[in-house]
């Protein structure tokens, strides 16, 4: 069995920080790339950045130069530093994870808001 739990959700005024983590636990050889997604009321899920098993990083033209993907690979977790936060930035925010030999798992998701 593998869990995928996010955290670090919340409430912030624009212009604010937040920081999500995401960490995988359970029978797990290995994760090969991690990514957070994002979904807001009536529209799709979206890809927001995701880090490879390498530490290549990629980001939606619409987060870069404010959000930041890390990984410890140690704790098999994932962090999304989200600064300069937009109303457009609210939104549940999910983790992906590709662990190897298992396929990819989806958290539950985190509530992230964003006051104008």
């Amino acid at each position: 069995q593998v869990q995928v739990v996010e955290s670090g959700g919340g409430l912030v005024q624009t212009g604010g920080s937040l920081r999500l983590s995401c960490a995988a636990s359970g029978s797990i050889f290995g994760i090969n790339t991690m990514g957070w997604y994002r979904q807001a009321p009536g529209k799709q899920r979206e890809l927001v950045a995701y880090i490879t098993g390498g530490g290549s990083t990629n980001y939606a033209d619409s987060v870069k130069g404010r959000f930041t993907i890390s990984r410890d690979n140690a704790k098999n977790t994932v962090y999304l530093q989200m600064n300069s936060l937009k109303p457009e930035d609210a939104a549940v925010y999910y983790c992906n994870v590709a662990i190897l030999f298992r396929g990819t798992y989806w958290g539950q998701g985190t509530q992230v808001t964003v006051s104008s």
